[in-house]
């Protein structure tokens, strides 16, 4: 019997570990969308199709950009430090976002900038389920077309 639970002990411990050891990623559990992970999961929530898609570097941004496909369009979704952050970057875009800061940007299609929390959410093209989505899940777009 004792050693069946000192066998239990460490089946324990090993999960707790493996479990804590920082390999998962965050998961979101509702609530408002503040960071990508909420951002994900509230899209999906809503019936979304969102798949990640790797992630670039734009010169005019200060942070690294991350790909989403949503209901298979491309997304750019920007995650700062803090919401202080993406205050700042997000007053850099010019009201019909062809200006970012000193960077006149030709985008492939009319932008439209979102702003939740420590995001900034960037969606060129005009598919109306797709702007309206994230309008549901990231409040008007305060730039672009």
């Amino acid at each position: 019997m004792k050693y069946y639970l000192s066998m239990l002990a460490v089946m324990f411990l090993t999960v707790l570990a493996f479990n804590t050891c920082g390999s998962k990623p965050k998961v979101s559990h509702g609530g408002p969308v503040l960071d990508y992970v909420s951002l994900l999961d509230s899209l999906r929530s809503g019936g979304a199709t969102v798949e990640p898609a790797g992630e670039i570097e734009q010169p005019f941004f200060s942070v690294k950009v991350r790909l989403i496909k949503l209901n298979g369009s491309d997304v750019q979704v920007l995650e700062y430090d803090d919401s202080d952050d993406a205050d700042a970057e997000a007053k850099k875009v010019s009201t019909d976002g062809s200006w970012i800061g000193k960077h006149h940007v030709n985008w492939i299609a009319t932008p439209h900038f979102y702003k939740r929390g420590k995001l900034i959410v960037v969606y060129m093209g005009e598919k109306e389920a797709v702007l309206k989505t994230l309008e549901t899940v990231a409040g008007p777009q305060f730039a672009g077309g």
